[in-house]
């Protein structure tokens, strides 16, 4: 009975290892494939296996089928196991392959990139197509997670002509996501192959303005590239604007305070907002008609609602304030598309509704940007004490924190005598620690920051470069008040960067405040006009940005428009521009 047991075992375990391993192929060697046979079971027959190669493609199957079980450590620790320098090319690849993918399981693109360099894949376009598209499906995502966007879409596209039908399309969309996020002057650089061909695309309606412009680039496009996949099947995003090309927008209602504490705010907005109305028509266009209501006088959301659907208006621009936004939000849909010139925070509000204002939030993350694109990872911080300085630190901190960065030291600034105990006790901070800080982001007023970086200096710590937000500079004109801050960086809108700028000069002419800090807002009236035309383009191509003149805009997937913005440096008491920072 013993004797017909170990013969029963013997048979069944000689066709588990003929189910792992495909027929084999010439030099590259036999893939492992995933048998019909449990964990436990392929790592017994591995571990009785008396033929190196039959051991390893065995402990590949089981790796493999740990991590398509969702058990990755186990998964990690049987492919630890395998001696991958002793396999042959394609064991090799699939090895990668199954490492990069464990990688990325952890969310370690890095990791899933370093196991990919391995010799082996140089010869990928010799493997069978599952494992093609399986690696390069992969690569793609490390890529893309390294913020590597052009060569994810190029790693999409290598594995394309091995698609067919659902999986062909989800990877066209994903390839036009991709190009989609890349800079224009990247995608001047196309060629006529296919990826060429996707970046031509996306390069004729980044150039468009209007919709309808969009519209008309994106059929002239197939009409030159009538076999290309894009051509064949537009992109999702690109069917939405051909849909909002066909409704043209005739009436606007711009809803403002015109009482109370916001009413000169609400007047430098509407100035902004119509003097670009008035520089479309003068460039003959036909922009839609505006209609005012005074939002102070409200009493009732659903009344205006009623009244301005009654008046044929089309899109809301507005209201300002922020109690009113938050009703909005609140609300399941909207009867008019609405652009709110401010934030609620929390949940997404109803798809009818997005939020436009100048948010300290966004130069915080502009700061992040800037301070990891320039290579630093260790960060202080000076912000001020209470609810704005808090949203303001968390802001920074979420976007550095996300990126690798940390933050080593943080002070609230509070009473103006003891800021200079804050910042002794950052500097005293930074000489002490192993790891000391190299930059200090700061969100303070221009008085502050006039104290701040003297002390600094004062501190033998001149070195520490100093990120700041647009908080810092006042735009008076006063050159004595930036004596002392020389070296300090902060972000600024291209509205008080940019002087010279055709639009600023015609409304400081009539304004003469537009050229002080109060310009923020009439940029920001600026770019709310330039936003009605234009919210259907961000929504339908997230990746997309628009040149505005409170920031370059884009829209987050809650439909806020977020800013980024160029930079300056205080530079002998004078403003001096700096390069953008790098995508």
């Amino acid at each position: 009975m013993i004797v017909c047991l170990r013969l029963f075992t013997a048979l069944c375990l000689a066709a588990l290892l003929a189910a792992c391993a495909s027929s084999p192929s010439s030099s590259l060697g036999e893939l492992p494939r995933t048998p019909d046979a449990s964990l436990e079971q392929l790592l017994q027959q591995a571990s009785a296996s008396q033929d190196p190669q039959e051991a390893a493609l065995l402990r590949l199957s089981a790796a493999d089928l740990a991590m398509r079980q969702q058990i990755n450590e186990r998964a990690a620790q049987i492919l630890a196991q395998v001696p991958v320098d002793q396999l042959k090319p394609a064991q090799q690849v699939f090895a990668s392959t199954l490492a990069a993918e464990l990688a990325m399981n952890r969310n370690d693109p890095k990791a899933a990139l370093t196991a990919l360099s391995h010799p082996s894949v140089a010869r990928l376009d010799e493997m069978p197509a599952d494992l093609q598209v399986r690696t390069h499906t992969v690569h793609a995502r490390a890529l893309e997670a390294d913020d590597q966007t052009l060569a994810a879409a190029r790693e999409r596209v290598a594995m394309s002509a091995h698609l067919t039908g659902d999986s062909a399309n989800s990877n066209n969309e994903a390839i036009w996501t991709l190009v989609a996020a890349l800079p224009v002057e990247q995608l001047q650089a196309s060629g006529n192959d296919v990826l060429g061909g996707w970046m031509s695309l996306a390069l004729a309606v980044k150039r468009a303005g209007t919709v309808q412009e969009q519209q008309t680039a994106i059929d002239q496009w197939r009409a030159q590239n009538p076999a290309h996949p894009a051509a064949i099947q537009l992109p999702t995003p690109l069917v939405k604007l051909k849909e909002l090309a066909s409704q043209p927008l005739t009436k606007i209602a711009l809803l403002l305070p015109q009482e109370g504490q916001l009413a000169s705010v609400s007047k430098a907005l509407r100035d902004g907002f119509v003097a670009a109305h008035y520089q479309a028509q003068q460039a003959g266009q036909n922009p839609p008609s505006i209609q005012f209501y005074d939002s102070s006088r409200l009493t009732s959301l659903d009344d205006f609602y009623r009244q301005a659907q009654a008046d044929g208006v089309q899109l809301v621009v507005g209201p300002l304030e922020k109690t009113l936004v938050k009703q909005l939000n609140a609300r399941s849909q909207l009867p008019i598309t609405t652009l709110a010139l401010n934030y609620s925070e929390g949940t997404k509000g109803p798809a009818q509704l997005f939020q436009f204002g100048l948010a300290a939030e966004d130069e915080a993350r502009e700061v992040a940007r800037r301070a990891r694109a320039d290579g630093l990872t260790r960060a202080g911080a000076m912000v001020p004490k209470g609810e704005w300085g808090e949203r303001v630190l968390n802001a920074f901190r979420q976007e550095w924190v996300a990126h690798g960065g940390s933050v080593v030291g943080i002070e609230y600034i509070d009473q103006p005598v003891a800021l200079a105990q804050q910042v002794g006790d950052l500097v005293q901070q930074r000489k002490n620690s192993s790891e000391p800080m190299q930059f200090l982001f700061l969100a303070a007023t221009p008085q502050q920051a006039q104290q701040i970086k003297p002390t600094l200096n004062y501190q033998y710590a001149s070195d520490l470069p100093v990120y700041a937000t647009s908080h810092v500079f006042s735009a008076s004109g006063n050159q004595d008040q930036y004596n002392d801050m020389n070296g300090v960086r902060f972000c600024e809108t291209p509205w008080l960067l940019e002087p010279g700028n055709p639009l600023r000069q015609q409304v400081a002419a009539q304004w003469p405040q537009a050229a002080g800090s109060l310009g923020r807002l009439y940029a920001m009236g600026v770019d709310a006009y330039t936003l009605t035309s234009r919210l259907g383009q961000l929504k339908a191509l997230p990746d997309s940005r628009i040149d505005g003149l409170s920031g370059s805009l884009g829209m987050s997937p809650t439909q806020h428009v977020e800013r980024q913005l160029p930079w300056a440096e205080f530079v002998n008491g004078q403003v001096q521009r700096l390069p953008d920072t790098p995508n």
